[in-house]
């Protein structure tokens, strides 16, 4: 018997659709030689500071820094997920052998391999690595089967960053929480939060600092076109009005016409940071939301795998493309041009040296049905830019004009679309028409060098601007290149291997930012608060602000995914970095940290002081809304007037009843289900068939139903 670990039950069900395991039994599904199984997340985590040691389970400066001698996982606590283990644990013991299924990822195959290691699995493992869950693509997977082996070191990768994220964050959270924060707040850090939090003080400081001065620039009307003095700014309206005065007295004449064609390149396709940035400047999406309206679409076979970093296709997909775009019939008008003749190869697009895992996110021509407005959204920017690589560029003609008026030179420029290619895909769309950010098109006349004539000259006043604030979509590009501010898209190619953090998981360090109130947000701009803020000056050791640092420690992480570099070396380095902290944090006078009065306060599970502070912002209402699914793990939302359900419910068909058993449910209830998998004891239940009330906790099962236990 082979059994096959996916990482969701709905993937579990369509591979189980296709390789023949139809008979559904209890977590999971069985025929044809297989069982498949599924986890639903993460099983397992790196063990706490309290199960190595009952001494580690209070917070002490003189505990620091903790080192494991060796890092152990263990179970999550959840009734749901240790049954579902349990299942996992049991069909593994009697298998020949595993097929790994998980997420075709680093953190995909992290879950899977430590809920091997936890079951002790001892038959041969094999891998099925795909890019997209439509029926031929698991088919040609489980064609194509690997030898687990083959990822060992995506694992390795995988193992060092969560064991880095566990020694810095554990460390330097109590570190700096015992050292600052006064016994009423949990100072939180973290290897990727803290630089990116950095980034937002440092911008926020810079616009705080920013005093406004007015400026006065001389411009002029010639054939109707406006020419700007080719001089610095003026620094008083005086001098513009001696300036405006002199031009008045003086014809305007050209002395230099250039028109110069040339080609506007082809957008690239979309990574997942540049489908973030792209939702988030068209629709104001943040990147959690994105991820997950991209996902979505993945898992129901529309696009292909999401979590990627490169924008680029493997040449081997070049076969295949013809036949995706014959399928996208909702874009006839585009693709039909294409279709008539062969599609090109270009380097631009198909480069195997510039894809590893899984190539740019694309359609998989499977035509999206049953999909929200903001999947629909998302579809088709995937698509229209799918179809846009293959386009002609963009001709376009640029026009440069000199001129002066007695001795003052003046400048105008231009630019003419001369064949739209690419950009017919976004004649109707303003905010996308081009993603490269070009200026408007401004069609200028044609003039003779030495022409002369009368002109209206003006002046301009002015205010400068302070710098802009981070939204979304400029963090997101800021994180991808380590803190630099970079344009150019091949510039930007080379520097995601120095990125903070990976595609995959910058999302959800905003969103930790915004959760712990250290950021907000002003319409789409993204400020620092006042709390951090002063977390940002409390840090005095520029490792752990730094971006530019951090991103190297990403592309160490990458170097061990490619073999080219050891996880001990790195963990070693990681270890050293701790302890230097630790000593130089302890022995500074430094003050404690002032903390906003509408600051949250954090309480790490591991912290149980003897006499714990009860901070004011443990009363706050619970946000169910805020907790995400145990089946898979996407948000709650209210479902009409009666139960809280999956956002992807049609799908997942996740939901908890307000009211069970003839009583309400409150808040805390449903938060112990989902945290726990279990409530309280809940007095006064109404057993079916029972006719007194009964005192009962309610227990979530493997099947996420609930009964009483």
């Amino acid at each position: 018997m082979k059994v096959c670990i996916a990482e969701k039950p709905s993937v579990a069900k369509d591979i189980a659709n296709v390789i023949g395991a139809n008979q559904r039994r209890d977590g999971y599904y069985e025929g044809n030689g297989y069982q498949v199984t599924w986890t639903f997340g993460h099983f397992c985590t790196l063990k706490e500071p309290h199960d190595y040691t009952e001494r580690w389970k209070s917070w002490r400066l003189e505990d620091l820094p903790m080192i494991p001698s060796s890092f152990g996982i263990k179970l999550i606590d959840n009734a749901g997920a240790l049954k579902q283990f349990g299942v996992i644990e049991n069909l593994v013991s009697q298998c020949d052998e595993v097929i790994n299924c998980g997420d075709a990822g680093q953190e995909g195959e992290l879950i899977q391999r430590w809920v091997l290691l936890k079951a002790k699995c001892n038959v041969p493992v094999k891998r099925l690595w795909i890019s997209s869950l439509t029926e031929q693509a698991i088919r040609e997977g489980f064609e194509k089967l690997k030898d687990s082996e083959i990822y060992n070191n995506l694992y390795a990768a995988g193992s060092a960053r969560a064991i880095g994220d566990w020694l810095l964050g554990m460390n330097a959270t109590r570190l700096f929480t015992k050292k600052f924060g006064q016994g009423k707040v949990v100072l939180s850090i973290g290897r990727v939060q803290t630089p990116t939090l950095a980034l937002i003080v440092q911008r926020q400081k810079e616009i705080n600092a920013f005093v406004s001065e007015e400026y006065w620039e001389l411009k002029t009307i010639y054939r109707e076109t406006e020419f700007t003095a080719n001089i610095e700014r003026l620094k008083s309206e005086e001098k513009a009005q001696k300036g405006l005065a002199y031009l008045l007295q003086h014809d305007f004449e050209i002395t230099s016409f250039e028109k110069k064609e040339g080609k506007e390149g082809n957008p690239k396709l979309f990574d997942l940071t540049s489908l973030q940035v792209e939702a988030n400047k068209k629709y104001g999406y943040s990147a959690e939301e994105t991820l997950k309206h991209t996902q979505n679409l993945y898992e129901k076979k529309f696009i292909t795998y999401p979590r990627v970093d490169t924008t680029y296709l493997s040449e081997d997909i070049y076969p295949k493309v013809e036949g995706i775009l014959r399928e996208l019939t909702y874009y006839a008008q585009f693709t039909a041009p294409l279709l008539a003749k062969p599609i090109p190869k270009s380097k631009n697009v198909f480069d195997d040296k510039k894809v590893t895992d899984h190539h740019a996110i694309i359609p998989t021509g499977v035509l999206p049905n049953h999909i929200s407005q903001d999947e629909k959204r998302i579809y088709d920017l995937v698509a229209r830019r799918f179809i846009s690589v293959f386009y002609p560029e963009c001709k376009v003609s640029n026009t440069t004009v000199l001129g002066k008026a007695g001795q003052v030179e003046f400048k105008a420029t231009g630019k003419q679309i001369l064949e739209l290619g690419w950009r017919e895909l976004y004649l109707n769309d303003k905010k996308e028409a081009d993603p490269k950010k070009e200026e408007e098109e401004k069609v200028m006349p044609n003039f003779e060098v030495g022409e002369r004539g009368p002109h209206e000259p003006r002046v301009h006043q002015g205010k400068t601007s302070p710098p802009k604030a981070y939204t979304e979509a400029t963090l997101l590009r800021a994180m991808e290149t380590a803190g630099r501010q970079v344009d150019d898209e091949e510039m930007r190619e080379l520097l995601k291997d120095n990125g903070i953090g990976r595609p995959s998981t910058r999302a959800n360090i905003i969103e930790t930012l915004f959760k712990r109130r250290y950021i907000e947000k002003k319409k789409k701009n993204i400020f620092a608060t006042q709390t951090g803020i002063d977390l940002i000056d409390t840090i005095q050791n520029e490792l752990l602000k730094s971006a530019e640092l951090t991103g190297n420690w990403e592309r160490k992480l990458r170097l061990i995914e490619k073999g080219d570099y050891s996880m001990e070396t790195f963990k070693q380095e990681l270890i050293q970095m701790v302890v230097d902290l630790t000593q130089e944090v302890k022995s500074n006078r430094g003050r404690a940290i002032s903390i906003a009065e509408e600051a949250p306060v954090e309480v790490l599970k591991e912290e149980k002081e003897k006499k714990p502070v009860k901070p004011k912002a443990q009363k706050e209402e619970i946000n169910i809304e805020a907790l995400t699914c145990p089946k898979c793990k996407e948000h709650l939302l209210k479902k009409g007037k009666t139960a809280y359900g999956c956002s992807n419910f049609q799908a997942c068909g996740f939901k908890i009843p307000f009211e069970f058993l003839g009583k309400k449910l409150t808040d805390k209830h449903v938060y112990d289900l989902l945290s726990k998998g279990k409530t309280a004891k809940i007095k006064g239940l109404q057993i079916p068939g029972n006719p007194e009330t009964t005192d009962a906790r309610l227990v979530m099962n493997g099947d996420f139903n609930f009964e009483v236990g």
